[in-house]
Parts: structure tokens; sequence; C-alpha cells
């Protein structure tokens, strides 16, 4: 048995904070299981992935240079559909956004190919609130495989379907531009995702050939893989400065691939910061989109958390491997008190 299974421990919004109640959680962890494979999905995306491969061979010199630049430009602009659209603006509700951006971002979104934000966002809240439970879609106690690819190539465990139908979302639903999206998502997805990325290339000579595989597969799968690393190896490999009890670290290397979602035990600690990280400028383009998009009256409401509460919350919980916040910090040695130089200083009488 899953050990801590079910008890929702775990917050989406600020609203569900207690912050007189911290728990201390055993360790989760997963027994084996028998995998119940759907051969249909492993067939699909292990021709996606042969496609991509080949992609990727085009991709180095077989190309025109605009193509590889529109490529770029679609990874970016469909990952922001994730890190901006679905996650921080829809999944966590930790800013709020004008139409013009939420049109933006459910297109981009659409390009992502990922489901539909209303099912991303159930999936989402459903991973946070029951995180490495059996009713977490992607539990990385199930090993790296499973959390990266494995849980889409197998049957849901039942208890992901029974915690989905309960989870809140009621006020995504509320959104027309997500209902839109959601009805016609059978067809607004092959058009965005596959047929629109082929065609365009050929504006400037490029052959459909190469579109299809570069623009259209390579940049899907890689999307979609970088974007699984975050369930993955964000989930394994890192610090965990905020919270020593949770599963999720931090990890640089996945944050600057995944446009600043690599700061994941900040981010479980506190899903509601809109940064999803405490130092939101350091790789973290999503939230300099953000920022943008906040100064030209698209994006509003943002949400961080004040910096005395991190502290706290680092002295609290944390494993210790928190940098020190400054300094005045009680852990600045001696030694770098000492080769610190101060410029312009005071002068004494």
């Amino acid at each position: 048995m899953l050990q801590n299974q079910g008890n929702g421990s775990s917050v989406l919004f600020e609203n569900e904070v207690n912050d007189n109640i911290i728990k201390e959680l055993v360790p989760l962890s997963a027994d084996k299981r028998k995998w119940d494979i759907v051969w249909r999905n492993v067939i699909i995306f292990l021709l996606l992935h042969t496609g991509a491969v080949y992609g990727a061979y085009l991709l180095c010199g077989q190309i025109k240079f605009s193509t590889v630049i529109f490529t770029a430009f679609m990874i970016v602009y469909s990952g922001l559909g994730i890190t901006a659209g679905a996650h921080r603006l829809w999944a966590h509700k930790s800013y709020k956004a004008r139409l013009p951006l939420r049109i933006i971002l459910t297109i981009a979104n659409t390009i992502a190919f990922q489901d539909s934000v209303l099912d991303w966002a159930r999936d989402h809240r459903v991973h946070h609130k029951f995180s490495e439970t059996d009713a977490d879609p992607h539990n990385a106690t199930r090993g790296f495989f499973f959390s990266h690819i494995g849980w889409l190539l197998v049957r849901k465990h039942p208890q992901i379907k029974e915690k989905g139908r309960i989870i809140e979302m009621d006020d995504l639903w509320r959104d027309p531009v997500l209902k839109f999206q959601k009805k016609y998502y059978k067809f607004l997805m092959p058009f965005a995702c596959f047929i629109l990325p082929t065609y365009i290339p050929t504006l400037w000579g490029e052959s459909v050939w190469n579109a299809f595989f570069v623009c259209a597969v390579f940049r899907y799968i890689y999307t979609l893989n970088v974007t699984w690393l975050v369930n993955s190896a964000a989930h394994k490999w890192g610090s965990k400065p905020y919270d020593k009890n949770i599963n999720p670290v931090e990890t640089s290397p996945v944050s600057f691939l995944v446009l600043g979602e690599g700061y994941h035990n900040y981010h479980h600690t506190f899903p509601w910061d809109y940064k999803t990280g405490e130092l939101g400028n350091r790789l973290n383009f999503t939230k300099l989109f953000i920022d943008f998009m906040a100064k030209i009256g698209w994006a509003y409401d943002l949400k961080e958390i004040p910096l005395d509460v991190v502290q706290k919350r680092v002295l609290r919980t944390g494993d210790g491997s928190h940098a020190v916040w400054g300094w005045g910090d009680k852990e600045l040695s001696c030694d770098d008190k000492k080769e610190t130089l101060i410029i312009n200083p005071a002068k004494t009488e």
C-alpha cells in the first residue's frame, strides 16, 4: 500500500493554506504493479519518436535556415501555452489574463497538443492535491520511466478518475474560450499541431516532407519530452530547500529547458506563485513573458510569495540546502564576509 495515500495534504491555491498545520510526511513509495499496457498508445508514441529522430537529423543542415527559426519559435510559443497558460494561469490561477492573452495562450496550448486546457488543468490539480499517490496521474514513486512517459502507455489507476471527478473545475468551465477549445478540440488540434506547422514553411520554399518531420513531428515530441521532465527529473534529482518532506526538487537544467518550470520544490510548496520559483528571473522565460503581458495590461493580479514567508518556510521545513538570503544571513560564513569587497564605504569620524 502507498503511504499517506488519499490524505490530500497538498494545496492548490492560497486560500487553502493553513499555516498552523505543517505535517511531517513519511516519504511516499509505491508497490510494484502490473502494467495494463495500452498497445495503441505504445505504437503511436514509438512511431512519433522515430519520426522525431529523423526530424532532428533533417534539422542538422538539411533544411532552410528560416525553417530552423520557425521551429524554434513554435517550440517556445507552444511551450508557453503549457507553462504560462494551462499551468500558471488556469491550473493554479496564479495570475489573471484578459481575453486577448487567453486566446493567444489557448492557441499555443492547442499547438502543443497535450490535451485541452480543461483536461490538462484537471489532471494537474489532481497531481498537486494528491501528489505521489495512486490518484496522481504521473506518480513519481512508480519510477522515472512511468512518471516521464509510462503513465501515458498504461490504463489510468481508478483513483485518478475518482479524484478527477471531485476536483474543483467550475471556475475554468465558466471561461468561454476554454469551452470552445474543448468542444472543437478534435478538429482544432490536428490543424494547429500538424497541418499548419507543415504548411507555413512551404511559403518560403521548404518541402512538405521536411516541414512535416521537423516543424510538426520533431517540434511536438521535443516539447512533450521537456515538459515530461518536470514530472520525472524534477521529482527525482535535486535539492529540497523549501520542503524536505515532499519529492519535488529544484533543478536548473529542467527549468532552462521548460521555460522556468524546474524549481519544483518551491512550486509544490507555493503553487500559487506566478513565478513558480523564488528567484523569478533565473532561467524563467515564462515569468518574463507574464511580466511583459502585465506591462501592457493583458495580465493582472499576479500572485507572489513575500520573502519573509519564504524564509520562514525554509527554516521550518527545508533540507538546509537553501542559499543565504543576503548580507546579514546568520549562515553567511566569516570567510565570505572577509572576502566581500565594500565599495564606497561610509566614512567614519
